[in-house]
């Protein structure tokens, strides 16, 4: 499964991947990690036209506290995202459409870096 997971976000954040087979690959995955997926890829992009110059390329949504999940909407208090080798702290709620296979709305609040030497603890990388 983590296989699955790690192939979706590299096909999501590189647009290589149909937006069929994108749908497809993710009816493959448990709910909540597909509206994960969801809205790691809303997240990318909503951050990414908001703010030119940071160019988000990883976004985690269970780094300080786990995000919870209610079949249409993920709350992340605790998330992550990292731009230009650098991570910040990130909390958002998203919505899901029924299927969870596209969010429709992601509302963020973007936080302070994320000191390097706290990386390993995390789970975070360069």
């Amino acid at each position: 499964m983590r296989y699955a997971v790690t192939f979706l976000f590299l096909s999501l954040s590189s647009g290589l991947t149909a937006a069929g087979t994108l749908e497809d690959s993710l009816l493959k995955l448990e709910p909540e990690e597909r509206s994960h997926q969801a809205c790691i890829a809303k997240g990318i992009d909503e951050i990414n036209r908001a703010n030119k110059k940071l160019r988000v390329d990883r976004l985690k949504t269970s780094i300080f506290s786990r995000a919870k999940f209610d079949g249409v909407t993920v709350t992340a208090p605790g998330g992550a995202f990292r731009a230009k080798n650098h991570w910040y702290k990130l909390k958002f709620t998203c919505n899901v459409n029924d299927n969870q296979t596209k969010a429709t709305t992601f509302v963020y609040e973007l936080g302070p870096e994320i000191p390097k030497e706290n990386w390993e603890e995390l789970g975070l990388w360069q």
